[in-house]
């Protein structure tokens, strides 16, 4: 990986009524503020020395982003996410720095695209179709149970 990681966040906006799809390219040096720390647990003496753990922390009320996204991901109810609306994510899964990083932008990534997708408005089944629905459930049940009789009670 490079000395700055790339941000890419792909969103979908309603443009004069058509869906356009959108990719933007974030730098990190610019919205991305990192901390190295240690990390916990077991790893011997290495844990102990290295601060290989980082903290990725992303404003969203500072950020680049849309404010359809902004709201969405603070509405979100995730622990990474603080009340001043600020994404803090700890990755130590790794013993490599570089490597943590990758995966701490691969959850933020992981994060943003949750806000991102939209969701088709349900629309809800017509009377017609949940009682023929209904009613084929029943045939199918009283089929289930006749097939449960012994073959000499008929």
């Amino acid at each position: 990986m490079h000395d700055h990681p790339w941000l890419i966040i792909f969103y979908t906006s309603l443009a004069n009524g058509h869906a356009c799809d959108h990719r933007r390219r974030y730098d990190s040096a610019q919205q991305i503020d990192w901390e190295a720390v240690r990390a916990q647990g077991a790893g011997g003496q290495n844990v102990n020395k290295v601060a290989s753990a980082v903290h990725l922390r992303f404003d969203v009320r500072a950020s680049s982003l849309p404010d359809l996204y902004k709201d969405r991901l603070l509405r979100l109810r995730d622990h990474r996410i603080t009340a001043a609306g600020v994404v803090v994510i700890k990755a130590q899964q790794s013993r490599s720095q570089e490597r943590n990083k990758e995966l701490a932008l691969q959850q933020l990534q992981e994060l943003l695209r949750r806000v991102t997708v939209e969701r088709k408005k349900r629309r809800p089944t017509s009377r017609r179709a949940r009682r023929r629905a209904e009613a084929g459930a029943e045939k199918r049940r009283g089929q289930n149970k006749a097939l449960r009789r012994d073959i000499g009670d008929e």
